[in-house]
């Protein structure tokens, strides 16, 4: 079949043209990619070819691998704006998006260093580490990691937590308001774990957002591990130019 830009690699017309597909709404959003027999019939080209091209979509975000389903077109990435302190339940009503989640773990633990240091207490203190994955149209979007001192903790997790955001009840059932929080972002790749609750494959890249958030006297009272699904979400602020003296 001729793509008409015979100048171009056969696996990179095939792409373009898929491409194509899902920029005019033929494959949309969430839709699954034909088979590979059906690529090589519709273009004509050998599976080897089919395959790169598939890679080369894969390599531009436009499809996903769902492990044992197949291969999708991505769904439009979620804009996230890091302007102020919310969680993930706000953020996702504020997108008309339905948000749900989904408890893994909530247990006892000892604070090990780092959570130790977020929270103002002592390494091996006992804390409430809480594991949920965070969902929004069906679509599996973060794996969270929660850390609460044992008094709120106990408090907490006496609660639904696949219903009840921890913000609202934090700020609601337990009366404790949230004044600000400090974020720190990285590019990760998701670990088993990880990858298995948000059903991607492992060594996918991922969002690592740090996130302690603290109530009146500047006292930590939440720290979180939020994995975000690389794919389907970007990170936006806006920044002020610092005031400069002038010359």
């Amino acid at each position: 079949m001729s793509f008409g830009m015979d100048s171009l690699p056969l696996y990179a017309q095939v792409a373009s043209a898929l491409a194509s597909d899902i920029a005019a709404g033929s494959l949309s959003p969430g839709a699954q990619l034909p088979s590979e027999e059906g690529l090589t019939d519709r273009f004509g080209v050998s599976r080897a070819t089919v395959r790169k091209a598939v890679e080369h979509l894969l390599a531009g975000g436009l499809v996903e691998i769902r492990r044992g389903r197949g291969t999708f077109v991505s769904e439009p990435k979620i804009r996230q704006e890091l302007t102020e302190l919310s969680g993930f339940v706000e953020d996702m009503v504020a997108l008309g998006r339905k948000p749900t989640a989904r408890l893994i773990e909530k247990r006892l633990v000892a604070a090990d260093t780092t959570v130790a240091k977020q929270l103002g207490l002592a390494p091996g203190t006992k804390v409430y580490r809480i594991k949920r994955v965070r969902i929004a149209d069906g679509v599996a979007m973060s794996f969270d990691e929660t850390y609460l001192p044992l008094d709120i903790g106990n408090k907490i997790v006496r609660n639904d937590l696949e219903a009840d955001p921890i913000f609202a009840l934090l700020e609601g059932k337990c009366g404790v308001p949230l004044i600000n929080a400090e974020y720190q972002l990285e590019a990760v790749t998701a670990e088993e774990q990880v990858a298995s609750a948000l059903g991607i494959p492992k060594g996918s890249a991922i969002f690592l957002v740090e996130r302690t958030s603290y109530t009146e006297g500047f006292r930590p009272i939440d720290y979180e591990k939020l994995y975000y699904r690389g794919d389907l979400i970007k990170f936006v602020t806006r920044l002020s130019r610092r005031t400069r003296p002038r010359a």
